[in-house]
């Protein structure tokens, strides 16, 4: 593998189409304000390394990118990017992931609106993401101990599971299918309206006007305390261990609560049932 280290690059296309470089201690930055440089890479590490310029890593194949700073300068780093590590970095760029397949992400701390669309197979652990309309339409996602603060995120992802995150956020999950949130914090106005297949395990769930429009939804073990007018035209199953101050006409299913709470039913068909059964 060759090395290229202790750089500075602003050209365009510095390394394009490089193959099997270690590029460490180098800085892609200065007045020809040159793009894309290493684009159409393939088998390529990057380690402590500055990013201020754009579209660095576009069409790269087998990439490493750990110790790194991508600054909002350096906007729309990775897009179409396949079989990708990135660890212990900043991604403080616009867009930084996007249309790209078999992601790995640890350790970072990301501040970009629009991350992630369109991306298949990202896996994100031990994170601090800000972002906007995070992730929206990728699939085949897993995150684990992401702490996300943004709104408009996951909207339209299919086949997702979620665990021990905090999610602070608004209208999250809209149009979501097949997707499992387990042993997690959920704080946000209008979660997962119009969403398909979507279940929550031993979580915290707050705001306002939860989980309406909803079909095959199911809540097993979660806490709703902070919720009002939830499951509104839902086909829903749930058992909650802590009631929701109220429910508005759930259309189908059960759910089961702890304690009485204000029940709403002023519409036809809004025949799901409730059941109150205090804990033992």
């Amino acid at each position: 593998m060759e090395l290229v280290e202790n750089k500075t690059f602003d050209q365009e296309r510095a390394l394009y189409g490089t193959r099997d470089l270690l590029v460490r201690h180098c800085q892609f930055d200065g007045p020809a304000d040159g793009e894309s440089a290493l684009k159409e890479c393939r088998d390529i590490t990057v380690q402590d390394c500055f990013f201020n310029l754009r579209y660095p890593f576009w069409h790269d194949h087998n990439l490493t990118i750990a110790g790194c700073e991508l600054t909002p300068l350096c906007r729309a780093a990775l897009w179409y990017t396949e079989h990708a590590e990135i660890r212990d970095s900043k991604l403080h760029g616009i867009k930084a992931v996007r249309e790209c397949g078999d992601i790995k992400i640890s350790r970072c701390d990301i501040l970009s609106p629009e991350f992630g669309w369109s991306t298949r197979g990202m896996q994100m652990e031990d994170t601090h993401v800000e972002s906007e309309y995070f992730m929206m339409r990728s699939d085949h996602v897993y995150l684990d101990k992401v702490d996300f603060k943004g709104k408009y995120s996951f909207q339209y992802v299919q086949d997702m599971v979620i665990e021990h995150c905090v999610l602070d956020t608004k209208d999250a999950f809209w149009h979501a299918q097949n997707v499992i949130v387990r042993n997690s914090v959920v704080k946000g106005e209008y979660l997962a309206w119009y969403s398909d297949n979507v279940t929550f395990e031993n979580c915290l769930i707050q705001g306002t006007q939860p989980l309406c429009y909803c079909t095959n939804l199911k809540l097993v073990n979660c806490r709703m305390g902070g919720c009002d007018l939830a499951f509104e035209r839902s086909q829903v199953e749930a058992t909650l261990s802590e009631s929701p101050a109220s429910i508005r006409n759930p259309l189908s299913g059960t759910i089961t609560i702890p304690a009485e709470t204000e029940v709403i039913r002023d519409i036809p068909g809004a025949d799901g049932e409730i059941r109150v059964q205090a804990a033992e």
